[in-house]
């Protein structure tokens, strides 16, 4: 464990964890307390960022680009950014020398369940629709928007759209029962949140849906036939189990997953880049995954969970 680590778990149990014990949702705080204290990079010499009229951040190479990521940020589908998620998307997608866009999807409580995933499919069905490969593309999200990217590869599936080459899932938030194991033994492990917090922003996510629905939880969902998945997650995470059971079941179901559990990190540890020594280098283990998906790389990740 890095200092750097230390300081940010030190950090958010301070700052972060206290509003997740809390008995409602205070969703302006929320926001508010994001849109303060957002630290945001330089875009990166040699890259534009195009900030769309639809709130969509595009971080386009001066050369051409060998993928495509289309981003979904966490934030459990009520508060974050783009902006937000910058040193996430930025690192990555140097990185991988891609192309990102950074979705501005529709939040809870004024848009609930389906909106932020009708968001998502239609943006990426409007990729292939200006002919950008299938095989080029990259879906990626942390938490909240890996559970999104999870549930919308599902969505695109079943629609019998082309699937892209495959998914990047940080931290993903795949079930909105909150039935995982780790919401019990990693309550006061995980150094940002009170497992008490979950069903209430399930709650607000979904109105009258049901919680068990793949769309919503893309854990209850049937993954034969989707493309290889990177997942990351920290080993003291409450959403840990969120992740395991996703790879055990995607590769029942023949699906290749690499599961990287990393220790003693914060949720979404990706976000601390560049400060973070463990924030950095699985950026770049993501970066590698996604040009071996797209074939920009000749390298061959194996099917496996490593402890970082």
């Amino acid at each position: 464990m890095s200092w750097q680590s230390a300081l940010a778990c030190w950090s958010v149990r301070k700052r972060v964890r206290p509003h997740s014990a809390k008995p409602e949702l205070d969703v302006e705080l929320a926001r508010a307390y994001t849109s303060r204290r957002i630290w945001s990079p330089r875009v990166p010499k040699g890259w534009r960022l195009d900030v769309r009229d639809s709130g969509d951040e595009w971080l386009i190479p001066d050369t051409a680009p060998r993928a495509t990521i289309l981003y979904l940020h966490g934030g459990g589908y009520y508060f974050c950014s783009p902006r937000s998620h910058r040193a996430i998307t930025f690192g990555l997608a140097t990185r991988a020398n891609a192309r990102a866009i950074s979705l501005d999807y529709r939040l809870a409580p004024e848009h609930r369940f389906p909106a932020a995933l009708e968001d998502s499919v239609a943006a990426y069905r409007r990729l292939l629709g200006d002919d950008v490969p299938a095989r080029s593309i990259v879906i990626a999200g942390d938490s909240a928007g890996g559970g999104l990217a999870l549930a919308t590869l599902l969505a695109l599936r079943d629609a019998g759209d082309p699937l892209p080459a495959a998914a990047v899932l940080f931290s993903p938030w795949t079930d909105l029962t909150c039935s995982g194991d780790s919401m019990r033994t990693n309550d006061g492990r995980d150094p940002m949140y009170h497992a008490s917090v979950f069903p209430l922003v399930a709650a607000q996510y979904l109105g009258a849906a049901d919680a068990r629905s793949p769309y919503a939880s893309p854990l209850f969902g049937e993954f034969e036939g989707l493309p290889p998945l990177l997942i990351q997650v920290g080993d003291t995470e409450l959403l840990l189990d969120d992740s395991t059971r996703v790879a055990t079941k995607a590769r029942a179901a023949g699906v290749r997953v690499e599961l990287d559990i990393w220790r003693n990190v914060p949720h979404i540890f990706q976000v601390w880049a560049p400060f973070m020594p463990e924030a950095r280098k699985a950026l770049t283990r993501a970066a590698a995954f996604i040009e071996a998906s797209t074939g920009a790389s000749r390298t061959h990740l194996p099917p496996i969970t490593s402890i970082v």
